[in-house]
């Protein structure tokens, strides 16, 4: 049976006394017809890459093609290794890895787009960063990926990961929230948890618009991916302790369907509005293009 909300998820995982990843795993096994030993293997080399793109940055200064952002991973894994940070090893841990998978994409190199390129620091940060912290094996990451992809199928059939539809509450924010429905899972939490914790981010993001300045995913994108993974690792904490989302997944996953829906033509990626036209936003624009 394909759960076509989150309710109908969270029933289909109780009655078969199954996780999340297992519900994602099973279907994949049946659509591409192949073994699970072969889709966990497709699903290492995904993991690979996530981690290179999220260690790269940490280990040397990654800047991107435009020169908009770069370097900033390399710092705040420098200040992490100081010893000074308030947050601690963990979260800084995963910001320095969102910040580096998004230098990564600006520099054109390999990453996953999870769900979104623009969105691309947060799942692997935060799976990575939990994996490490919770002593988890490549093959307990792997599920968590496949726990996330479960929450991914619910999104993507009931509303948006595009920025130019929804804003960037539909790429960071489904991100962040299939980053801390996982983490729910890898820390032992149950499916109905886990969308608890997605449903809870959407409510926190909700509105988040997407103004890319100069139309490029860098500015302010690299740090939101760093802000929607702090999100999904601090939700988590909050629904571990026994929180609940007063308003369901399909309801918080309407609301941010709606809100994008609503959100003016010049809010949603098309770099004519919020930050990507302000005097700034525009003097980096045209120092990007040549303008000036």
């Amino acid at each position: 049976m394909i759960a076509k909300s989150a309710k109908e998820l969270i029933d289909i995982c109780n009655s078969n006394n199954i996780k999340l990843s297992e519900y994602a795993i099973n279907r994949e096994i049946d659509e591409k017809n192949i073994s699970r030993e072969e889709l966990f293997l497709h699903m290492q080399e995904t993991l690979n890459v996530m981690r290179q793109a999220a260690n790269t940055g940490r280990k040397k200064e990654v800047y991107s093609l435009s020169g908009l952002i770069g370097g900033d991973a390399f710092k705040l894994q420098k200040y992490l290794e100081s010893g000074k940070s308030l947050l601690g090893n963990t979260a800084v841990t995963a910001m320095a890895m969102a910040l580096s998978s998004s230098e990564v994409n600006g520099s054109m190199g390999k990453i996953v787009a999870c769900p979104t390129a623009g969105s691309c620091g947060i799942l692997p940060a935060v799976i990575l960063t939990a994996g490490e912290r919770l002593g988890k094996s490549d093959a307990e990451m792997i599920e968590g990926l496949f726990a996330a992809a479960a929450v991914g199928m619910i999104i993507g059939m009931n509303a948006t990961f595009a920025g130019a539809e929804g804003g960037c509450q539909a790429e960071c924010g489904s991100a962040a929230a299939m980053a801390s429905a996982a983490v729910v899972e890898m820390m032992g939490g149950t499916p109905e948890m886990s969308l608890n914790a997605g449903a809870i981010v959407f409510k926190n993001i909700l509105g988040l618009v997407c103004d890319p300045v100069a139309g490029l995913v860098e500015i302010p994108c690299a740090k939101r991916n760093v802000s929607g993974a702090i999100s999904a690792l601090s939700t988590a904490d909050l629904v571990m302790a026994g929180i609940c989302s007063k308003i369901p997944f399909d309801d918080a996953l309407s609301a941010m369907y709606k809100v994008g829906i609503e959100l003016p033509a010049s809010l949603r990626e098309t770099a004519l509005g919020g930050i990507a036209i302000t005097k700034t936003g525009l003097e980096l624009k045209d120092k990007v293009f040549n303008n000036n």
